[in-house]
């Protein structure tokens, strides 16, 4: 009751937190007409002035207030785009290694910028983290643009880069790269014999974008660099022929730890089925010779009862690329480990690459932990709030919108079963998109966006799917969400970082006519 009463007096502690940070915004603020009067020659040397009084002992902190005031005037100069106040709010939170949620569409990628540049001027590179490969070229090339006319040096790594080439991105004031990027290139360095032969230099800053994808949902995601070893492809599709021979009785599987256990009556028919075709040593599956078997057995399992596809993995091209659970993504390049994706490539019937031994590993928690000073931006932080203190000591301030939200939070409706909801779901986007309205529905999976689909087309309303098998088309798709009528099902986090325009994004519109 008391806190509730001085909450009402006082404001939160976030509201006095922001509240304090916005007398640095009056400063910049003040500073405006000074800098707006500069030539773009001297607004150029703005940035040697910065580096001059940094050498002479005074600190980032000290040159705050004209360096964000500089940054706002060259977006002004290069993209049109002045920064908000509560923006300038945001990049002193960024500045501070601290997490800056913001709500959808309040330019969390320009803001960015703000403390990129001012981080960036002692010379010792500041890395800008992205989801995906097109979000680190896109803001490398639209953002990049300010940090250019400032004479800053652009950097962005992406897939299929020399060794050459890598190191010359990283040795540019800022880096924009993904979260997988970095840290393989990492791994890769570790392995190297020579410090000449690494790519990165010595870690400084980071931003890190969508921070509660990449620094929570995948925080134990391991990267592992593998090497070959020797070819056991015909083991793997001849255990692959037993196992579909086995029924439901056979074994016992458990969802949630996504394991599969033979039973005793399963177990006596593998080992009837393994010794009838040469496989095992003796009668006992169990005897030390047949230890190699036991673990393939156990993959294919798996690779059969608990991997679906279109769900945990698609096939494309003739090989199998695993889906993020969490971003339903596909994540080209990467393969489980222990046989299991020799097991499920038997299980579909395509060519099967060799078996990896893992030689470096990292965490994307381990890797960032690295940083010095790490700081991260996200439209939904505060849930996780307690998460980013406890593992990487990172608070989170909620930014106020520049404009007051309009939205309406409606209440949750909650269903029997899945019929009974895709049906009333697919009902409300027929209504909405009658009226006109914009519609973008979120899923979890490939396997309910499709599912969703069916029911829409069942209804009669057009609509675009937007999930991992139409990845390269992810930011066109969504680009085009907030055109009159249109509707839009999307996978969990498919999309992010791409602005949804009402009306539709007319230079991705006049690409896609001219295409």
């Amino acid at each position: 009751m008391l806190g509730t009463i001085a909450k009402s007096i006082f404001g939160s502690s976030n509201d006095r937190y922001v509240k304090s940070v916005s007398k640095i915004v009056t400063k910049i603020n003040a500073l405006e007409d000074e800098i707006s009067a500069l030539s773009d020659e001297d607004l150029k040397a703005q940035t040697q002035k910065f580096r001059d009084r940094l050498e002479a002992g005074e600190t980032l902190d000290d040159i705050l207030p004209e360096a964000f005031a500089t940054v706002r005037e060259a977006s002004k100069r290069t993209l049109g785009m002045r920064h908000f106040d509560v923006q300038m709010i945001g990049g002193i939170v960024l500045h501070r290694g601290e997490i800056a949620e913001m709500r959808t569409g309040e330019g969390k990628t320009l803001v960015a910028t703000l403390a990129t540049y001012l981080n960036a001027i002692e010379g010792k590179g500041v890395h800008v983290v992205t989801v995906n490969d097109y979000l680190a070229r896109r803001d490398s090339e639209w953002m990049g643009r300010i940090h250019t006319f400032l004479g800053l040096t652009i950097g962005v790594v992406v897939p299929d880069l020399s060794e050459s080439e890598r190191r010359a991105a990283y040795n540019c004031d800022v880096t924009y790269a993904t979260n997988n990027e970095l840290g393989f290139d990492y791994l890769r360095d570790n392995m190297k014999h020579e410090r000449a032969d690494m790519v990165q230099r010595a870690f400084n800053y980071a931003i890190v974008d969508e921070v509660d994808s990449i620094l929570v949902d995948e925080a134990r995601t391991p990267l592992i660099i593998s090497g070959p070893t020797d070819d056991k492809s015909e083991l793997y599709k001849a255990v692959h022929d037993i196992v579909i021979q086995l029924e439901e009785g056979d074994y016992d599987k458990d969802e949630k730890a996504r394991s599969v256990i033979l039973t005793e009556d399963g177990t006596e028919k593998a080992e009837r089925l393994l010794e009838a075709a040469g496989l095992i040593v003796g009668t006992n599956l169990y005897d030390f010779e047949n230890t190699q078997v036991v673990h393939h057995l156990d993959q294919a399992l798996k690779a059969n009862v608990m991997f679906k596809r279109d769900t945990d993995y698609i096939v494309k091209d003739g090989k199998v690329i695993i889906i993020d659970e969490f971003t339903g993504r596909m994540m080209d390049g990467r393969r489980w480990s222990n046989g299991l994706h020799q097991a499920v490539e038997a299980k579909e019937g395509v060519k099967i690459q060799p078996e990896n031994q893992t030689l470096a590993t990292i965490t994307f928690q381990n890797y960032f932990r690295m940083y010095p000073k790490i700081s991260g931006m996200t439209g939904t932080a505060a849930t996780e709030a307690s998460e980013f203190f406890d593992i990487y000591k990172l608070n989170v301030v909620e930014i106020p919108t520049n404009v007051d939200v309009k939205r309406i939070d409606e209440n949750d409706e909650f269903y029997k079963n899945t019929t009974d909801k895709f049906a009333a779901i697919a009902k409300t986007v027929k209504e909405a998109q009658q009226r006109g309205q914009p519609v973008l529905v979120g899923t979890v999976s490939i396997e309910k966006s499709e599912l969703l689909s069916e029911f829409l087309n069942k209804e009669g309303v057009e609509h675009a799917v937007l999930n991992a098998r139409f990845h390269e088309r992810e930011a066109h798709i969504v680009a085009q969400a907030g055109r009159l009528g249109t509707v839009t099902i999307a996978t969990n986090m498919a999309g992010r970082g791409t602005d949804i325009q009402l009306g539709g994004n007319l230079e991705f519109r006049i690409e896609d006519e001219l295409s």
